[in-house]
C-alpha cells in the first residue's frame, strides 16, 4: 500500500516521530512517501498519516494548511492523525486539538505522543512558556508506543482493505 506520512515539526521531535512511523510501516511492506508537509499533496497515496507538534493547544500552521489543501483526498482516504506535545498534551481527546480542521476527515485513528523538550534549542519566548508551565524537560517520546501505533495502522489498513465476503 502507498502511504503518505507528513508532519509539521519546529524542533525536529515530531519529524522524528513521523520518520519512525514511516520506517515501521515500510518494514511491514508498505511503500512510504515522507515529504515536507508544506509542499506535500496526497497524490497517488492510498492512505495518509498526518501529524503535528502542538503549541499552545494548536497544531502548527503547515499541518492545518495541509489538511485544508487536501481535504477532499483526506475525506476519501483512510487517514490517521497524531499530535506531539509536552508530556502528551491533550491526551484525553486527541482530535480536540484541531477538531474544526479535521471535521471532514473522519480519521480512522488519532493519538497523542509525548515529545522532547530541550531548552537549548528554544527561543526566549518558548523557554519562558515552558518554565511558567513547568513543562518536563528531556526526551519523553515512547518509541515502542510510536512503533506500536504504526503496527496498529497496518492492521487497520489490512482490515479496511479486506475483500468483502
Amino acid at each position: 500500500m502507498r502511504i503518505l506520512v507528513v508532519a509539521a515539526s519546529k524542533h525536529s521531535s515530531t519529524a522524528e516521530v513521523a520518520d519512525a512511523i514511516g520506517a515501521e510501516l515500510e518494514s511491514l511492506g508498505h511503500v512510504v512517501r515522507r515529504e515536507p508537509v508544506e509542499t506535500a499533496e496526497a497524490g497517488d497515496a492510498e492512505a495518509v498519516v498526518l501529524g503535528s507538534a502542538v503549541y499552545m493547544s494548536r497544531w502548527m500552521g503547515p499541518a492545518r494548511d495541509f489538511a485544508v489543501r487536501n481535504a477532499a483526498a483526506l475525506a476519501a482516504l483512510p487517514t490517521w492523525v497524531f499530535s506531539v506535545g509536552l508530556a502528551g498534551a491533550e491526551a484525553d481527546d486527541p482530535l480536540r486539538i484541531e477538531r474544526a480542521v479535521l471535521a471532514g476527515v473522519d480519521p480512522v485513528g488519532a493519538t497523542v505522543f509525548s515529545g522532547r523538550l530541550d531548552p537549548a534549542v528554544l527561543n526566549l519566548r518558548e523557554r519562558s512558556v515552558t518554565r511558567l508551565t513547568k513543562a518536563p524537560e528531556g526526551d519523553l517520546r515512547d518509541w515502542n508506543a510510536i512503533r506500536g501505533w504504526a503496527r496498529t495502522i497496518d492492521r487497520e489498513l489490512r482490515e479496511h482493505l479486506a475483500p468483502a465476503p
